[in-house]
């Protein structure tokens, strides 16, 4: 292969370069696009599909390359390799699983959002300021956003929560400026109930939402503007009930895991088998794993909870064989610099070199390196959650269901078909962790055979 301005090229560059072309590939790309196809060559990576596979896995090794560069490199070997060459396998071969691990992690990411975004110092109180003018609308929402993650950050919420929170003080802050002439602090709680009718009567949101808008504007009188003691007078609520969550029939899970590759399959059956959220099996570490006790460990999940769910008897052969290949990788990535994982900095104070160890490994490590956005420490991070979420949306549809089917609803299903198998609520409450039985309860309308499982009228002889 030569770079597209080279002379005299082969029939197989110019129906590359063609190719490219068509598709079409930015001008300023095509020169990118050749260098990778001929690195890819010269690698030998045509003669098998794990030949191309430890070129990628080298690739993911260095450094210097990122994410968008390596979804660039694979996407210009597949032009070549089926577009051009017809390689036999690579018409089978899973070209978009392996850009989809190679997604990186941007530095808004809830998994380097805590540390990557920056809380200024408190400053010292100062009289009230009069109400005109008006502070600027951009250094007004800085500073309440500065000082609701300060308070939520002592208060010890979890950064999901953060991110919720001060977006919707962001647009209280707009609403209090340019609607109502007033700041927020001057408006009082008499500007929520305004926010929340508002909310209600013209952007007709859900009661879920405005719930939620609510906990934060109460978060944010009560810590930062230190108002404890204020009722909502004209707060018109949205009327409504929680949606039941969608479930998949036993059959229907299976054909969706059915279309699945791993490790996206793999991931999927832990969703189902043991009831976690997609974050939470994506962040699974070696050591989480217990097969001696036949548990997994979790976590910091959704609120800072803590609990053990069952692993799935049925997975562990296919588990072990899954983490051998994880601890085979890791060892050839320690003698290049390229066996970090990455920590929070608090553990990573504590145990400094945990980073390299096998037990602080990810199970469902990402294809490539990723820098930290605040330290710029170079390591590997799990998979990103939208590259789960396509492959899952994919094997939806080519199983041609009609619900609408998430990641999340394999979830749903471990509770609804443990509660259809005859076990208790308590213990199902347990098992998804949930704070209260009454969020469990929601899967007893869902059940197959709700109730003490009657017949339907139309069914009676």
């Amino acid at each position: 292969m030569v770079t597209s301005s080279s002379p005299d090229p082969t029939p197989a560059r110019q129906l590359f370069l063609q190719r490219l072309v068509e598709i079409p590939v930015k001008q300023t790309a095509r020169d990118y696009y050749v260098r990778w196809a001929e690195s890819w060559t010269k690698a030998r990576g045509n003669r098998s599909p794990e030949a191309t596979r430890n070129y990628f896995d080298a690739l993911s090794r260095s450094t210097s390359i990122a994410d968008w560069q390596m979804r660039q490199a694979i996407d210009a070997v597949r032009i070549l390799a089926v577009d051009v060459l017809a390689l036999p396998w690579a018409l089978a071969f899973d070209w978009q699983g392996l850009e989809d691990q190679a997604r990186g992690h941007e530095a808004g990411h809830r998994a380097f959002g805590r540390e990557s975004v920056p809380v200024r110092p408190s400053a010292p109180e100062l009289p009230p300021a009069p109400v005109e003018p008006l502070p600027p609308l951009e250094g007004e929402i800085e500073h309440l956003a500065d000082a609701m993650r300060r308070a939520i950050r002592l208060a010890g919420l979890a950064y999901a929560t953060e991110q919720t929170y001060v977006g919707w003080v962001v647009r209280f802050v707009r609403f209090c400026l340019l609607s109502l002439k007033r700041t927020p602090r001057h408006a009082g709680p008499p500007a929520i109930g305004a926010y929340l009718d508002h909310l209600a009567l013209e952007r007709n949101i859900s009661p879920a939402t405005q719930s939620q808008a609510l906990n934060a504007l109460a978060f944010l009188t009560k810590k930062v503007f230190g108002i404890t003691d204020f009722e909502l007078d004209q707060f018109i609520p949205a009327r409504g009930r929680r949606r039941p969550p969608t479930v998949m029939t036993r059959d229907e899970a299976r054909s969706v895991i059915a279309q699945l590759q791993d490790p996206w399959k793999l991931a999927a059956e832990l969703m189902y088998g043991s009831g976690l959220r997609l974050a939470e099996c994506l962040a699974l570490r070696v050591k989480d794993l217990d097969f001696g006790q036949g548990t997994i460990a979790i976590h910091d999940g959704k609120g800072g909870k803590h609990r053990v769910v069952p692993l799935p008897r049925s997975l562990e052969p296919r588990l072990g064989a899954h983490l051998d290949r994880i601890q085979e990788k890791h060892l050839q990535d320690l003698p290049l610099g390229a066996g970090d994982v990455h920590m929070p900095e608090s553990l990573l104070r504590k145990w400094p070199n945990a980073t390299r160890e096998l037990a602080w490994q990810y199970v469902f490590a990402s294809a490539t390196l990723c820098p930290h956005p605040r330290t710029g420490r170079v390591a590997r991070h799990h998979l990103h959650e939208t590259s789960m979420q396509r492959q899952f949306k994919d094997a939806v549809r080519r199983a041609g269901l009609t619900k609408r089917v998430t990641c999340h609803t394999m979830r749903h299903c471990f509770a609804t078909h443990l509660l259809e198998s005859g076990m208790d609520i308590r213990t199902v409450q347990s098992l998804m962790g949930h704070g209260s039985v009454e969020t469990t309860m929601i899967y007893l309308h869902v059940m197959k055979r709700p109730g003490a499982g009657g017949q339907s009228p139309l069914d009676l002889g």
